[in-house]
């Protein structure tokens, strides 16, 4: 019988907190060994020094001596050719170093703009009408994840991208198996080379006849400048980060919210969405972690010391529940003045959809909560599933009622 398997204690949650032990390890080790089904690696868990790990790109790089990492073949699908070689030009922008993830950046970047993101306002809005309308007909109960949480940002995301939305059972089923870290290697691995192969043929399609969506934008404007293969893993990690992000703070923000009336209140209230967007993303830290960075010098990180190559993981809920980004992180606030928190990631590798995540948030909420104003949990806490060992983490179901 196969052993248990043990969720690392970056990943472990207790509902919607992390474990104690993480919060100790930030107070007594705030640099300490973890281990990964890549190796061993060095956690770091106070604010400062994620930002320091996130904001250096010199000294922390994406690119390790053996690049064969478990992140990386798993989410990406690309495993290269052994150690000491460099990465196959994949597009999957997350394992880029610069100068090449600058140079592929830049070519999106004009598309993320807060400018450009307001422009689809309205867009999003007759979106989240539309979901709320069929929940409204459907009557209660329903599971807000499929019902509303999952299809708003996967139909935006598709059409941005210009993705067919009726693809999305499919393109979902593979998200969830390349996030789920309780899946063997093999079958994550497998998943994102069959959702990369998917993307391929929509490249494949704009090369032949550019659309008026973002792939066909990229082809027109630069298709001279990226290749097919850099194209498809672009596309590939748009699509997969674009709507698994955004559907988990959904599915969670919206049972943490219904767990207080008064949380439900402030979240209606126009003046307060911003700010409250902004505390939850905090407080919730869906994403655990991003891509492992390596050690390209000796460095001391948190008065450890780190050799060139080693391996490094962050923990974005321990660094934004530390009292050096605020006096009292365990308390939810959301009328809380704006911090820089790192629920989006730090640097160069900054979450480039930020600005529409939080478009999104600032829409569904209290569109969700106004449209139901009796909008509360079907079942009790203890019988709802969380997304334990996922790298994004959520809810698998939310049984809701009104």
């Amino acid at each position: 019988m196969a052993e248990p398997q043990v969720i690392p204690v970056h990943v472990a949650r207790d509902r919607f907190e992390s474990v104690p032990e993480l919060g100790r390890l930030r107070a007594e080790q705030p640099v300490s060994r973890l281990t990964t089904p890549a190796g061993t690696a060095w956690l770091v868990t106070r604010y400062e020094d994620v930002r320091e790990v996130l904001g250096d790109a010199t000294r922390f790089g994406n690119d390790p001596v053996d690049h064969r990492s478990y992140a990386s073949i798993a989410v990406s699908g690309h495993s290269g050719e052994g150690a000491g070689t460099a990465p196959p030009r994949h597009g999957f922008l997350l394992a880029y170093d610069p100068p090449d993830h600058t140079r592929l950046r830049r070519l999106l970047t004009p598309e993320f703009t807060v400018r450009r993101i307001q422009r689809l306002a309205p867009r999003i809005e007759r979106i989240v009408a539309d979901h709320l309308d069929a929940m409204e007909q459907a009557g209660p109960p329903a599971d807000l994840v499929p019902a509303f949480a999952l299809p708003v940002p996967s139909l935006v995301i598709c059409e941005l991208l210009g993705v067919p939305y009726a693809d999305r059972e499919d393109f979902q089923r593979l998200s969830r198996a390349r996030l789920d870290m309780g899946l063997p290697l093999e079958e994550r691995a497998a998943a994102a080379r069959a959702s990369q192969a998917y993307m391929a043929g929509l490249v494949a399609k704009e090369r032949r006849d550019p659309g008026e969506e973002m792939l066909g934008m990229l082809v027109r404007e630069h298709g001279e400048e990226v290749d097919d293969q850099e194209l498809t893993g672009v596309a590939d990690l748009l699509l997969l980060a674009g709507h698994e992000t955004t559907s988990n703070m959904l599915g969670l923000g919206t049972l943490f919210l219904l767990q207080d009336p008064a949380r439900v209140a402030l979240m209606r209230e126009e003046e307060h969405v911003e700010t409250a967007v902004e505390e939850l993303l905090r407080y919730l830290s869906v994403v655990h972690t991003v891509m492992p960075r390596y050690a390209r010098e000796d460095v001391v990180l948190g008065g450890q010391e780190i050799k060139a190559g080693e391996m490094i993981a962050v923990s974005l809920p321990a660094a934004n529940h530390d009292t050096a980004l605020l006096e009292d992180p365990g308390h939810l606030d959301l009328t809380r003045k704006i911090i820089p928190h790192v629920a989006f990631g730090h640097g160069v590798h900054h979450c480039l959809g930020a600005s529409l995540a939080r478009m999104e948030m600032r829409i569904a909420y209290p569109a969700l909560l106004r449209r139901f104003p009796g909008l509360r949990a079907a079942v009790p806490i203890e019988e709802i599933a969380f997304r334990a060992f996922s790298v994004i983490y959520g809810v698998e179901s939310l049984p809701v009622e009104w």
